[in-house]
């Protein structure tokens, strides 16, 4: 019969659930976990906690705050007329740590994915529609370059070619440090249409 401890299997089924994480390494968590100190553990139990009980949806761009409005959008000194589009919570952090970008964003928390039944009204789009009146003139779709990502972008570009408002994609290509034969197709001719003068 397998050593087996109730708590701990309940534990680590409960790390394993976390997106990218697998058996082994929720096996490796459980143990951490429980040979922390009392207080550390208390405060790693209550940081969850408080997490789940304070963190919620911006109002305006579904981005993560703790308040009604997240920093970036309660921001009078960034421009109000770009939102920029994006997956979820952590591509907004992307975006932050390179401090060029100083427009809003709207945070789509998924991508259309219909063999995984999510429709255009299980993510954030009749959020983004309805802050587009506001004085929006150019909205940056910045999903991911995945089939998903791709199709998302497409159905959000069609529904907004009824307002009056600029329309970009990113630019994907070649990494820095890259080599050009180890490119797939889709990134080289996403590099071809995005190249600019120099």
């Amino acid at each position: 019969m397998a050593y087996n401890v109730p708590i701990m299997a309940k534990l680590t089924d409960c790390f394993n659930k976390l997106p990218g994480i697998g058996r082994k390494t929720a096996s490796r968590l459980a143990y951490h976990i429980i040979n922390l100190k009392n207080d550390e553990a208390k405060e790693f139990a209550d940081a969850l906690i408080e997490a789940s009980k304070t963190i919620s949806s911006c109002t305006i761009c579904q981005n993560l705050t703790e308040g009604e409005k997240c920093t970036v959008c309660a921001d009078a000194g960034r421009d109000h007329a770009t939102i920029c589009v994006v997956e979820d919570a952590r591509d907004v952090l992307a975006f932050e740590r390179i401090r060029d970008y100083r427009g809003l964003y709207h945070v789509l928390h998924g991508v259309l994915s219909p063999l995984d039944g999510v429709g255009p009204e299980q993510i954030r789009i009749k959020e983004l529609m309805a802050r587009i009146p506001q004085g929006v003139t150019e909205i940056i779709l910045a999903t991911n370059p995945t089939v998903e990502g791709e199709a998302t972008a497409s159905y959000i570009s069609k529904l907004l070619s009824v307002f009056e408002v600029k329309v970009t994609r990113l630019a994907y290509g070649i990494p820095v440090g890259g080599d050009l034969e180890y490119a797939d197709e889709v990134t080289l001719a996403r590099a071809l249409e995005g190249r600019r003068e120099i």
